[in-house]
């Protein structure tokens, strides 16, 4: 059957099912004549099942190891539980000081007296650690926001406009080893502020949507991409200046450098994002 079918039993919508898909929660077969999925009886009662426990808040890891029979359905289910029971112990414990600041009538934040509500500041921060788990994702939305991709075009603007003069006619744009290999004429270096802007308006929408995140996470993740992109382009454009007042000749580690920052990046803020999603689920 095709996917529109299962969205009518299911009730799911198409990116729902395609998400356990992604997750390999789900494999359904491919009609050998066109190339499209067919989805059995079978993939929707598994996909009635994955919901199910979806909307008692069980993770998607939770579900694949229960397919995969690394979990017992009875331990999983023990486990949520008691994270059901720590969640409600918590929304009861912020619900209860909502009601004692309000019969208490605090008229604003400058008068806000923490001590009057919490004993131990300390204690209560270390209880409450989880809650302020995704604060810590404000490195990467300082990272990748706006500003700091306006900071990296602004540089590479000006770097451009005070050594357009000075550079010679034509300017490298490609090196082996020491060797340039492929020159340009010198107006390419305003290429490279173009760039970031193609980056930010075009590459980022790509790398959003290849990424198996949603919501905020995704955005901050593409724009945290987006925006070291925009760096290592800042950095080649920087080397190119340098490279033709001969200031430089190695091209290969700053490449390498770049490269090998780049993937860590990616790599922590896609971890981070994981991490958070997970913690959310």
């Amino acid at each position: 059957m095709t996917i529109k079918e299962v969205e009518e039993l299911t009730g799911l919508s198409r990116s729902n099912i395609r998400f356990y898909e992604k997750e390999m929660l789900i494999t359904p077969a491919r009609n050998e004549g066109n190339g499209y999925r067919d989805y059995s009886p079978e993939d929707v009662r598994e996909i009635k099942k994955i919901a199910f426990l979806r909307s008692i808040n069980i993770p998607v890891e939770e579900i694949r190891s229960l397919k995969s029979g690394k979990s017992q359905l009875p331990e999983v289910l023990r486990r949520q539980e008691q994270k059901l029971k720590d969640g409600i112990q918590g929304l009861e414990q912020s619900k209860h000081i909502c009601e004692r600041m309000l019969e208490r009538q605090e008229s604003g934040y400058e008068s806000l007296d923490v001590e009057q509500y919490v004993e131990n500041l300390n204690e209560y921060v270390e209880h409450n650690k989880e809650k302020y788990g995704s604060d810590t994702v404000s490195f990467f939305y300082l990272w990748g926001g706006y500003a700091v991709w306006a900071a990296l075009t602004s540089l590479c603007l000006l770097a451009a406009v005070c050594s357009y003069s000075v550079l010679p006619e034509k300017i490298p744009i490609q090196w082996s080893g020491e060797m340039v290999t492929t020159q340009v004429a010198r107006e390419f270096i305003f290429v490279y502020t173009a760039a970031c802007g193609v980056i930010r308006f075009f590459l980022r929408p790509f790398i959003w949507r290849s990424l198996r995140l949603n919501g905020f996470y995704s955005d901050i993740a593409a724009d945290y991409l987006a925006n070291f992109l925009c760096f290592v382009v800042l950095s080649v454009e920087i080397f190119t200046i340098l490279f033709c007042l001969g200031h430089a000749k190695q091209v290969t580690m700053v490449l390498i450098i770049d490269a090998v920052a780049f993937v860590i990046a990616s790599l922590a803020a896609w971890l981070r994002c994981r991490l958070y999603r997970n913690a959310a689920e």
